[in-house]
């Protein structure tokens, strides 16, 4: 069975997007044939953005398997990678989910007749403690989590911590593991980034693995604004050993 890893902070501007993207290219190269299913779970559609696609175009997205019986939509060899895609429609999802029978496992049944297929499952969440990351995180194995290196971020982990612990208690889906922590946008000239970086891996430590951090630096919109990965945009960038070590750390996950 292929690991399910929601990449999940319920802060928006965190680098989450650009990190499944990216992330899911790495994991895709490191074997011959490497299989990676990208799911994009946020309404803004910036994941499937990203990928090349028209979100407004599409026929049918992850929404129609959430909130009713459709098979996921996957849109395959997209720069080697697949994509079950989303658009503005799954916005209503939060709305209509809570009526509903089985809401919590209604992404992980939409997802179990493809996971056999794949070797990782990245699933993009949105930047919410909603319905939408709660069904994301009770249908993964893993849980990745970026963390900007700025205080206000980081004292916001005791929310997101918080929400893994319900998931786990509920019942939904006790076996959920933290595959890690990631600090993004870190800038090693701030002082109050250099603190950050230092409160989390002091604090977090215990928890999961933390990361080497992920610098600012505009080379990730610059690739996505081309709509491919950065290791295609510039493959010799200097981020690109960062996300080798963590797609390394991700492969040896149990």
């Amino acid at each position: 069975m292929g690991k399910v890893i929601a990449l999940f902070n319920q802060a928006g501007g965190v680098g989450k997007t650009s990190l499944v993207l990216n992330l899911g290219y790495s994991l895709s190269t490191f074997k011959k044939d490497g299989r990676v299913l990208l799911v994009d779970m946020d309404p803004q559609a910036s994941l499937t953005t990203f990928m090349g696609l028209e979100s407004e175009e599409l026929e049918s997205s992850i929404y129609e398997s959430v909130v009713g019986d459709s098979p996921a939509p996957v849109i395959d060899n997209i720069h080697g990678m697949s994509l079950i895609p989303a658009n503005l429609n799954l916005s209503a999802a939060e709305l209509e989910l809570p009526g509903m029978p089985n809401r919590e496992i209604r992404l992980k049944r939409a997802l179990e007749p493809l996971i056999g297929q794949y070797d990782f499952v990245l699933i993009d969440c949105p930047p919410s403690l909603g319905l939408l990351s709660f069904i994301s995180l009770v249908a993964a194995t893993h849980v990745l989590v970026p963390i900007q290196t700025q205080f206000k971020a980081f004292v916001g982990t005791e929310k997101l911590l918080g929400t893994i612990s319900r998931i786990r208690s509920s019942g939904h889906n006790p076996k959920l593991q933290i595959a890690g922590f990631i600090p993004t946008m870190f800038d090693k000239r701030n002082a109050q980034d250099e603190r950050t970086l230092g409160a989390i891996q002091e604090q977090l430590a215990s928890l999961a693995k933390i990361y080497p951090p992920i610098p600012r630096s505009t080379a990730f919109a610059d690739a996505s604004e081309k709509l491919m990965p950065l290791e295609l945009y510039s493959p010799r960038h200097s981020i690109l050993p960062t996300l080798r070590t963590i797609s390394k750390g991700l492969r040896a996950l149990k």
